[in-house]
């Protein structure tokens, strides 16, 4: 046996080989043309049979059943699955049976992809099915798909194991058909927050992902080298400055749908590449943008699933409007019974330690009290809430609070005990600004390896003037496991990222 090699896949390698000596390409370059889907002949037959006389399908073998001379075989494409009827003497009608007793019958299998043509009728069992004219073999598949049994016409897979799923995504796509679906399912997510976007007027852009300095989040960055420029670059971790930037040059709403890069740990909720919308619209502030999600993800969740109620997990999540409204400081009391307001670092510390919130020494006031929401808080708020009015030294970027001095106009959507997106007043005094990355810097001097660094582009922008402006950060990952009821963010990435595969020892 070839080394490496599964007996199975042997097999399929011998037949490979046999096919291309009976002179049959098993991966033969002409196109083929498709007229018909699983999902419209199995809708649409019982309402107009005659349309389905002359069907042109595509897709992979999935099952198959031979009974001497005839056999049934289920086809798979992108829209589900159908019941194939292949007779040898309607498949072959001369005197030459190859075709369907040595190709059909022992040269191909399961997850090879064929075309067929044929007509679409009932059988006696009730099961709509296409009776194949004529079969074509269009790729051979050299491995065996993690199918194990197959009982009354259906087949099971055994194709669970997460870290085999995420690694082998096209595999997972082709035996989980749900699957398939949770990305159909982001797909129109993005499209209903585009077209809502669209309609309001703002304008789609494009800003660079790697960028000489690394701003608009809390965030460790990856980092590279550009040879030609000879200068270090960063992978974005938000694009924020920079749509900040258009602000100043005299648009009025900016958007963009942006992959960030942030070099942090890992788990359910957390990948190292990710998606997000970042929205900057100008003359307004963060209590109109409240309302502007509010109003965006309940026509999602409409868009998606004609209510705005959503199960996730053991929870029915309603986005109706109005969402709920806490302060920082009001929601961190009704969960502990502490009052932070007016705390300074050393007390926080205490109330920390007192509470078994986890802290260090790196961490000053801002960290803090975001720990303790973090504990104590966040994973108990499973209805979408708005907690607003955050400490200034938790938000560089955002704007001084109008009436309440010592905090910022912020506020985060928490939907089932997760951050959903981020949202400011922002910050349009360039003084005031370069105060905030100045005390940003004496975090990085303390160990804080997430701290902000100081701008001077972006600082030269904000003294030509930025209009008062609301910004906001959604996380499309975030959103998207709970529109189609995923538990990890690896659920709703095509491709997570994944520590280096084991390699099987000889």
């Amino acid at each position: 046996m070839a080394t490496g090699m599964s007996e199975q896949e042997l097999i399929r390698r011998n037949s490979l080989n046999e096919l291309i000596r009976l002179g049959i390409d098993p991966f033969p370059p002409q196109t083929f043309e498709v007229n018909a889907k699983a999902s419209e002949i199995k809708s649409g037959f019982p309402g107009d049979p005659s349309l389905f006389q002359q069907v042109s399908m595509a897709g992979r073998i999935m099952s198959r059943r031979i009974m001497g001379a005839a056999s049934f075989t289920e086809l798979q494409d992108e829209s589900g699955r159908i019941q194939l009827y292949i007779k040898r003497d309607e498949l072959c009608p001369g005197e030459d049976k190859t075709l369907y007793n040595t190709v059909f019958k022992k040269l191909l299998d399961i997850g090879d992809i064929i075309g067929i043509t044929g007509y679409v009728f009932i059988t006696q069992m009730g099961e709509i099915t296409v009776h194949v004219q004529s079969l074509r073999l269009l790729s051979k598949s050299l491995r065996v798909l993690p199918i194990v049994k197959e009982k009354e016409d259906t087949v099971f897979d055994a194709y669970t194991d997460p870290e085999q799923r995420y690694r082998q995504r096209y595999v997972d796509l082709i035996v989980n058909p749900g699957v398939r679906e949770v990305f159909v399912q982001r797909n129109k997510l993005v499209n209903s927050m585009r077209n809502y976007l669209n309609n309001k007027g703002y304008l789609e852009v494009e800003t660079p992902v790697l960028q000489p300095l690394y701003g608009g989040a809390a965030a460790r960055p990856f980092k590279t080298f550009h040879n030609t420029l000879e200068m270090t670059l960063y992978l974005r971790i938000a694009n924020e400055l920079y749509l900040k930037r258009l602000i100043v040059g005299g648009y009025d709403g900016v958007f963009e749908f942006s992959k960030d890069f942030r070099n942090e740990g890992m788990d359910r909720f957390h990948n190292p590449e990710f998606t997000q919308m970042e929205l900057y619209v100008a003359y307004k502030d963060y209590e109109w943008m409240m309302s502007l999600v509010e109003e965006m993800v309940e026509k999602i969740a409409f868009d998606l699933h004609g209510t705005t109620v959503v199960q996730v997990g053991e929870h029915q999540i309603d986005f109706k409007r109005p969402w709920k409204r806490f302060t920082m400081y009001e929601v961190i009391h009704h969960f502990t019974g502490a009052t932070i307001d007016g705390m300074d670092e050393e007390s926080l510390t205490a109330l920390a330690l007192s509470l078994d919130v986890p802290i260090d020494k790196t961490m000053a006031k801002g960290k803090i009290i975001d720990q303790i929401f973090g504990e104590k808080c966040e994973p108990y708020l499973i209805q979408p809430t708005f907690i607003t009015d955050y400490p200034i030294e938790m938000s560089p970027l955002a704007k001084k609070h109008r009436d309440k001095p010592g905090l910022v106009e912020r506020f985060e959507a928490i939907c089932n005990g997760k951050e959903l997106c981020n949202a400011f007043s922002e910050l349009n005094d360039p003084l005031d600004q370069r105060g905030r990355f100045e005390s940003q810097m004496e975090l990085g001097k303390r160990g804080d390896d997430e701290s902000m660094v100081l701008d001077e582009d972006f600082l030269r922008a904000l003294e030509f003037g930025m209009p008062p402006t609301a910004g906001l950060g959604i996380g499309i990952d975030r959103l998207s496991m709970i529109m189609t009821n995923s538990p990890s963010i690896q659920d709703v990435l095509f491709f997570p990222q994944m520590r280096p595969e084991k390699k099987i020892s000889e």
